[in-house]
C-alpha cells in the first residue's frame, strides 16, 4: 500500500518520519540547548538514514519536557524568531527535509504560547501554530490565537498542524480539513492512559474530513518515571490505520501517503463525503442542499454565549485546584477602575 514505510515511495508519495522522541529531563537552559542540538543532529540523521524522507515530524514538549515547574520559566521558552529555531531551520536546510517542531514561545503580554512550526527543506518557516486548546486545568499556556493555519508542504500535500488536546475537539481537525489541508499532523506528550482515545480521534479526524492524519507522541519516562506513550499512527482518508507505532523512545515510525488520493476522495465521493455535506443537508431533495445552520453550539459560539445545559455544576473551570494562580485575566477584571 504505501511501499515498504516508504522505502520505495511511489513519485507522488510524501514520506513521513514520526519521531517518538525521548522525553528530555530538563533542568536548565543549558538543558534546552543541548535538546535543541540533539534533535538538529536526528534530523540530519534521519535523513541520511532514510534519503526518501521528506517530512520529520516531533511531538510536542520536545525542547522543554514534562515537568510543569519549567514551564513557565521565561529563561527555557523561545521564540520563533530566535537562534534555537534558526538551528532546527538550519538542519532542514542542511538535510533537505522538511521539520515540524515544538516550541513553547515566550508571550509578553502574558502567560507562554505552547507553539508548533512547519520548516521547510531550504530552511524557511512556513507556518506557525499556537494551540487553540491547552489540557486544562494542567496547562498553563494562554489559548491560541492563529487559529489554524495551513501551508503547502511536500508532494501536493496541504499540511496543518493541531497539539495535542486540540485533536479531541473534532471541530479543530474540521476547521484544518475546511481551510483545505489534506494532511493533519497531530504532535503530543500524552501518557498511556489517553492510549484509546488517542488511536479513536486520529481515526476520526481522518475519516470524517477525508483526511490524512499523522500522529506522534513523546515517548519513555519523565523524572518521576511516568512514561509518554510514543504511539506514533498514520491514518488514511478512509479512517484505515496504515501504520502504528509504539512506546519505543527516539524510534522514527515512517510511512508514505499520497495527499493527491484525499484531494479526489473530496471530489469524487457521494456517500460519506462528510466535510462537504455538512454544509450541502440532503441535497438529493433540496437543489445544492440546505445551507442554513442547525447547529445551536455553533450560533452560540460565534455570539459568544457558548453555555452547556450543565454550566453551573462544572467542577473544574480554572487551574487553581492543581496549584496555578488565578488566571490573570480574571485578575485584571477585578481591579477596580
Amino acid at each position: 500500500m504505501n511501499g515498504l514505510g516508504g522505502l520505495n515511495p511511489s513519485p507522488d508519495a510524501m514520506v513521513l518520519g514520526l519521531v517518538q522522541f525521548a522525553v528530555p529531563h530538563i533542568a536548565d537552559r543549558s538543558g534546552v540547548l543541548d535538546t535543541v542540538q540533539r534533535i538538529a543532529d536526528m534530523v540530519r540523521g534521519a535523513k541520511r538514514g532514510m534519503p526518501t524522507t521528506d517530512l520529520l515530524v516531533f511531538p510536542e514538549y520536545s525542547l522543554i519536557g514534562l515537568r510543569p515547574e519549567n514551564w513557565l520559566d521565561d529563561s527555557l521558552l523561545l521564540d520563533v524568531d530566535g537562534p534555537e529555531v534558526a538551528t532546527l531551520a538550519a538542519a532542514c536546510a542542511e538535510a533537505s527535509v522538511w521539520g515540524c517542531f515544538s516550541v513553547m514561545e515566550r508571550n509578553p503580554g502574558g502567560a507562554p504560547f505552547n507553539t508548533g512550526i512547519i520548516v521547510d527543506d531550504a530552511g524557511s518557516v512556513q507556518l506557525v501554530y499556537r494551540k487553540l486548546h491547552p489540557w486544562v486545568p494542567l496547562e498553563p499556556w494562554s489559548p491560541g490565537d492563529t487559529g489554524i493555519p495551513v501551508c503547502d508542504g511536500p508532494k501536493g500535500s496541504r499540511l496543518a498542524l493541531i497539539i495535542c488536546h486540540d485533536g479531541q475537539l473534532p471541530e479543530v481537525a474540521r476547521e484544518a480539513a475546511y481551510r483545505g489541508a489534506n494532511v493533519i499532523l497531530r504532535t503530543a506528550g500524552y501518557t498511556f492512559p489517553i492510549k484509546h482515545s488517542w488511536r479513536a480521534t486520529n481515526i476520526v479526524n481522518a475519516f470524517t474530513n477525508l483526511a490524512f492524519t499523522a500522529s506522534v507522541c513523546l515517548a519513555g519516562p519523565d523524572e518521576a518515571g511516568i512514561w509518554s506513550m510514543g504511539e506514533a499512527m498514520v491514518c488514511g482518508y478512509d479512517g484505515s490505520v496504515m501504520e502504528e507505532g509504539d512506546g519505543l523512545p527516539d524510534r522514527i515510525l515512517t510511512a508514505a501517503i499520497v495527499p493527491a488520493e484525499a484531494d479526489e476522495a473530496r471530489r469524487l465521493w457521494g456517500v460519506e463525503n462528510n466535510i462537504y455535506q455538512l454544509g450541502h443537508r440532503g441535497y438529493v431533495s433540496v437543489e445544492g442542499g440546505a445551507t442554513d445552520n442547525p447547529y445551536t453550539y455553533m450560533r452560540d459560539l460565534v455570539a459568544g454565549t457558548y453555555r452547556v445545559p450543565w454550566e453551573d455544576d462544572v467542577v473544574h473551570t480554572d487551574g487553581t485546584g492543581v496549584g496555578y494562580p488565578e488566571p490573570a485575566e480574571v485578575r485584571r477584571r477585578a481591579q477596580p477602575r
